[in-house]
Parts: structure tokens; C-alpha cells; sequence
């Protein structure tokens, strides 16, 4: 079955576009041009992914996104920002309401259709993961996001959360910034954020936590990998 892409867009040319652009990688893309039918759609066709653009009549991007992320029937369909706005403040915005991308007006097709797949290919292999993780004295709730050393909870920050979970993931592997970058921090990334924010993380997150600290390894002038042997 053909994976769902809902095109919540209000200029015509741009929607065409896409659309036939999606098809052609053989997405069933759906458009609508409010954000009022943008959320009925999104909960009756439950779309694999939402392109919502900022600018609309009516109900704005942002609020449309904030209505899908505290639904629990869409809270968990991924969102690509589309807009013409490239202000730093509307990208921040967008993220703390839990878009997954952001991409600015003008863009090429091909960049787009390239960061849907990025992101659903992350949405993907999320849902593979075992709500559990388990390793040593570490436990990492994957479905409450929490995580705990010998039984005592550790608070971590969103991106701490993440980073771990990463590595644990990685089971071995050498995860580089740049990989850590992209798929951790995401279109933040384009923001200019650099990889010593990685190293900044990965320094908070060994301090909290302690013992299992020394798990995570320093690759010398590549990245990070997590010692997953007890």
C-alpha cells in the first residue's frame, strides 16, 4: 500500500508540484488547504506524514501542529514545516511543538522528497525498537522516556534521552557528530548548530550517569560508541 503524504498548502502551483512529485516516487499524496480540514483529514486518513505550511488562512501552521502533537490519534505522524518564513524564532517555534523538519521557500523538489524519506526512515526504525532497553546496570524506557542506573531514575534532557538511545541502539558501532547531528538535532542542524554541542551533551550526560559513564567511548577525532559488553 502506498504511503500517505498530507499536503496542507494554500497556493495552488506549490501543491500541484508536490503532488505530482510524490507520486512519481510513488507516495498517495492528499491536499487540503486549511488547517481546520487539515486536522479532520489527519485523524480519519492517518497519514504516513504531514507537509504543513505556515502561512495559512485561518488556523496558522503552528496551531495546526500543536493540535496534531497533543492528539494522541496523530500525536505520532512526523511533521516537515513548509515555509516562506527563514526567520531563526519560527524554526525554534516549530521544533518545540515537535515538527520534525523544516524546510524554507523557496525549495527544490528532489530536497524535499529526500527529507520525507529521511524522516519516515527514522519513524521506521523507532518503531522497531523494543520499548525496553536494557544494558548493564542501565534500563531505558523507550514508550515513558525514562532512564535509571541500578534501579535509581536519572533525569535527562530531551536531546540526553535521545543521544543515549542512539547509542545503545548503534549496539557497538561508532556513531560520528555529523550523524549524531542529523539525526538527533535534525533541521536544527541547518540552524547552524555545531558539532561541539554533541561533545557538550555527551560530557552532561556522563556526569549523570556515573558508573555507566564510562559505556560510552570517545572515538579520537570521529565521534562516539556505546560498550555494550557487561
Amino acid at each position: 500500500m502506498k504511503e500517505k503524504i498530507l499536503i496542507v498548502e494554500d497556493e495552488k502551483d506549490i501543491v500541484k508540484m508536490l503532488d505530482y512529485n510524490l507520486k512519481k516516487e510513488g507516495f498517495r499524496p492528499l491536499a487540503v488547504c486549511d488547517g481546520e480540514h487539515a486536522l479532520d483529514l489527519a485523524t480519519r486518513e492517518q497519514p504516513g506524514l504531514v507537509i504543513l505550511d505556515l502561512m495559512l488562512p485561518g488556523m496558522d501552521g503552528l496551531e495546526v501542529c500543536k493540535n496534531l502533537k497533543k492528539d494522541a490519534k496523530t500525536a505520532s505522524i512526523p511533521v516537515i514545516m513548509l515555509t516562506a518564513k527563514s526567520q531563526e524564532s519560527d524554526k525554534v517555534i516549530g521544533l518545540e511543538l515537535g515538527a520534525d523538519d523544516y524546510v524554507t521557500k523557496p525549495f527544490s523538489p528532489r530536497e524535499l522528497i529526500a527529507r520525507i524519506k529521511a524522516v519516515l526512515r527514522r519513524v521506521k526504525e523507532k518503531d522497531k525498537l523494543p520499548e525496553v532497553l536494557k544494558t548493564g546496570d542501565l534500563i531505558i524506557d523507550l514508550s515513558k522516556i525514562t532512564a535509571s542506573v541500578k534501579g535509581k531514575p536519572v533525569e535527562l534532557t530531551a536531546k540526553e534521552f535521545e543521544l543515549l538511545k542512539a547509542l545503545i541502539k548503534a549496539k557497538g558501532r561508532v556513531l560520528s557528530r555529523d550523524y549524531l547531528l542529523d539525526n538527533i538535532w535534525g533541521f536544527e542542524h541547518s540552524m547552524g548548530i555545531q558539532t561541539r554541542t554533541v561533545d557538550v551533551h555527551i560530557r552532561t550526560l556522563r556526569k549523570k550517569l556515573k558508573n555507566e559513564s564510562k559505556r560510552i567511548v570517545t572515538v579520537k577525532n570521529y565521534g562516539y560508541r556505546f560498550d555494550d559488553e557487561d
